[in-house]
């Protein structure tokens, strides 16, 4: 099972004489990672080194530090801990000893691994979008059964023949719901994968 933060945190250590600030966040696109890099580094700062995980994609910076001693293991740190859709900028101020190449992934990862290890984090529950339709007089069981499956209501629009939905459910929840859509409707409707925007 994969996890995320429920809400962005940082914690601070030192190590020989230097300071590391952590800060991470929870996201849903390379966008907000990216604004959130730019939000907290410190330009005053030696370093600001990053790593951000959203499902497949990924990107990490050094930020000046030797080449694979920061970004990687603070990317390596959030598959460590299991966490997804998470960003994390290790903010650097050098204290005037050097680290050296192992210091410094030991720092970076382990630094990023705390701050994992410390934050609230909630287990991310994967859904499918799909699309159903339904009359009107239907609606009112429909709700009660996407209720009962914790379904999530993403999109619903309403016209003279009845209410059209974008609705979110686990893969576990699409057998029954779509059994129990045909039987509602008497066969006319069924769930449909909602397209890629």
């Amino acid at each position: 099972m994969l996890y995320t933060l429920i809400t962005p945190f940082t914690i601070n250590e030192e190590i020989k004489k230097s300071r590391f600030i952590v800060n991470a966040a929870p996201i849903n696109s390379a966008e907000q990672a990216v604004d959130f890099i730019a939000h907290v580094s410190d330009i005053n700062a030696t370093h600001n080194c990053w790593a951000w995980k959203l499902s497949h994609q990924y990107r990490f910076s050094d930020d000046g530090e030797p080449t694979s001693t920061a970004g990687r293991p603070i990317l390596a740190a959030i598959e460590g801990q299991s966490c997804d859709n998470v960003v994390i900028v290790v903010t650097r101020y050098f204290g005037g000893i050097k680290l050296g190449t192992g210091g410094l992934m030991r720092a970076y990862g382990g630094s990023a691994s705390h701050c994992l290890q410390q934050a609230p984090l909630t287990a991310i529950i994967l859904r499918q979008s799909y699309r159903v339709s339904c009359l009107y007089n239907e609606w009112p069981i429909l709700e009660n059964k996407l209720k009962d499956i914790q379904a999530i209501i993403e999109e619903q629009t309403f016209d003279a023949e009845g209410i059209s939905l974008f609705i979110a459910i686990t893969d576990d929840k699409f057998q029954e719901l779509n059994k129990f859509i045909a039987n509602l409707t008497r066969g006319r409707e069924q769930l449909f994968i909602k397209p890629q925007q």
